[in-house]
């Protein structure tokens, strides 16, 4: 029988670690009821704007990106073809290409933990990876925000597109106002720099030029454009005085 003083460091040890990964799964589920709530309104706006709730439930399935799928059903709902939409979308989904080459070398999947993993690839899943220092906990952060918002994202998609359908046409309660406004919903909080909020106002200053004189869709994919861009070069850092 082991003597309780060699027994007690053990548990001393381990007392951390596992209050660590209760810590992070708590704000994992946290993170993923304020988000998978969302859905409810990508669900409901999505079949006010013409989608039926079979397509509004496969978007949420198949992109499975919050700002990608309202992109989608905005260029759509203004009278866009749906492959400016897709175009659209798939721009601004970009941002997660660049997240999974950070992910890859830090969580290390193989196989078919792989392939589910690069599809539970957002904002969310990313920033809760990356919060802890020990990669075997950054990949439980990564899988608990992934998949609980991944299984709430569509719930709520399901439960709004059924609610949405049943409300009619979307003027009759302004909800054709809905699509920007959720957008820039998802947008605002993430504008928290300098660079950023240039960017999201050059973005817009060539939106609204372009819509007088373009059909609809392209403003967008012009302004998405602009991010990328931006994206793509590095920010640039003054110069040391010697």
């Amino acid at each position: 029988m082991t003597p309780p003083d060699e027994a007690a460091p053990r548990r001393t040890e381990d007392e951390p670690a596992q209050a660590e990964r209760r810590a992070i799964l708590a704000d994992s589920f946290g993170v993923a009821i304020a988000t998978g709530a969302y859905g409810v309104s990508f669900g409901a706006i999505a079949v006010t704007t013409g989608l039926s709730v079979l397509q509004a439930c496969a978007l949420s399935l198949l992109v499975f990106t919050g700002a990608s799928q309202f992109a989608f059903v905005g260029v759509v709902a203004g009278g866009g073809a749906p492959i400016s939409g897709a175009a659209t979308a798939l721009m601004l989904g970009t941002r997660n290409t660049l997240y999974g080459l950070k992910l890859a070398s830090l969580l290390q999947l193989r196989g078919a933990r792989r392939i589910a993993g690069a599809h539970l690839v957002i904002d969310e899943s990313t920033a809760m990876a990356l919060k802890p220092k020990d990669p075997a906990n950054a990949r439980i952060g990564f899988f608990a925000t992934g998949a609980s918002i991944f299984v709430l994202w569509n719930l709520a998609t399901l439960i709004g597109a059924l609610g949405g359908r049943a409300l009619g046409d979307p003027e009759t309660y302004g909800l054709d106002a809905a699509v920007p406004a959720a957008f820039l919903a998802l947008l605002w909080p993430r504008l928290t720099t300098l660079r950023t909020r240039l960017t999201a106002l050059c973005a817009a200053g060539l939106a609204l030029c372009l819509v007088p004189i373009t059909q609809p869709g392209l403003p967008i994919i012009a302004a998405a454009s602009v991010a990328v861009i931006v994206a793509l070069r590095p920010p640039t850092t003054p110069a040391r005085s010697s």
